[in-house]
């Protein structure tokens, strides 16, 4: 009996060594990837300073940032906290006190909305990077024209906290990538010219990150955050948008309230934002979705 201990005290003691040193594997997996040291070549931008250019920028940031870094742009205390394992204010953007308006330079701008690092050239957590990276050369100078003329305000913001459990859930893929890992980072960026096309459209589209929770093909899906159950409702002509006309998807946009009477999530849909966007922008984004091809409503995340 006492051998038969022995060797059961044996095989548990291994089998929580062998615990061990896979979480401490995964720890270090996870803090090498969120701390890697990137390095992309300069942008050339070149920021203007007139008021067209800038009152451009406001209307992309007001249909882009405020989301997550607030309607004054001071930044959301805290924007993500997850018990044990991470914690993230968004940032203050305005050139107030412990705003980074004031400090960074045109190039830091570029490194954090174009490729997501820092100016240490670390990754950032914003997740609408991805969706940034395809923001014209033009407009991407227009923005940080207008952050740098925005009412600065006085908050003070915390990086990134993850805590030793946040690495081995980040590298066991729990919170995907990190958005430099997934972002294009190009250069010398165009778009189409703005109007009521379906090429705009599908830029505007872009830029508000619609496929980060209605997945790549917009054709819906399990939403990303898994502590939400949500799914997310498909885009294409598969889906309800079938049934509507561009009046009843901008009166949707506006209202929060779709053609069938049900009210849309403002916990994860960024109505703010969308209702920043002009009528035209809406009904370019409409025929664009209208042309595209018509997916069945997915149910969860295949």
């Amino acid at each position: 009996m006492k051998k038969i201990l022995k060797w059961i005290g044996i095989v548990l003691g291994s089998l929580i060594g062998l615990l061990l040193v896979a979480v401490a594997a995964l720890y270090l997996m996870g803090k090498a990837r969120m701390e890697k040291v990137y390095d992309f070549p300069p942008s050339g931008i070149v920021v203007p300073t007139d008021e067209a250019s800038i009152a451009r920028g406001k209307h992309i940031v007001e249909t882009t940032c405020i989301g997550c870094h607030d309607a004054d742009l001071g930044g959301k205390t805290p924007f993500i906290a997850v018990d044990g394992i991470m914690a993230l204010d968004s940032v203050n953007l305005t050139s107030g006190e412990g705003g980074i308006g004031g400090e960074f330079s045109d190039e830091d701008f570029v490194r954090a909305i174009r490729h997501g690092i820092n100016r240490e050239g670390k990754p950032i957590f914003m997740p609408a990077v991805k969706a940034f990276a395809h923001m014209s050369d033009e407009d991407l100078a227009a923005v940080i024209a207008y952050l740098r003329t925005a009412p600065p305000v006085d908050r003070a913001t915390k990086e990134l906290q993850v805590e030793p459990m946040g690495f081995v859930i980040f590298s066991l893929g729990v919170f995907g990538n990190m958005p430099v890992e997934d972002a294009t980072h190009e250069n010398n960026v165009t778009a189409p010219a703005p109007g009521v096309t379906v090429e705009y459209g599908e830029y505007r589209l872009t830029l508000s990150d619609c496929h980060g929770c209605h997945y790549p093909d917009l054709a819906g899906g399990k939403y990303g955050d898994p502590t939400f159950d949500i799914i997310v409702p498909n885009l294409t002509p598969g889906g309800d948008l079938a049934n509507w006309t561009v009046e009843g998807f901008i009166q949707t946009m506006r209202t929060g309230v779709t053609p069938e009477g049900r009210g849309l999530n403002s916990n994860v849909m960024p109505l703010d934002e969308i209702n920043n966007l002009t009528d035209d922008e809406l009904t370019a984004i409409w025929l664009y979705l209208q042309s595209l091809p018509a997916l069945p409503q997915r149910t969860g995340t295949e």
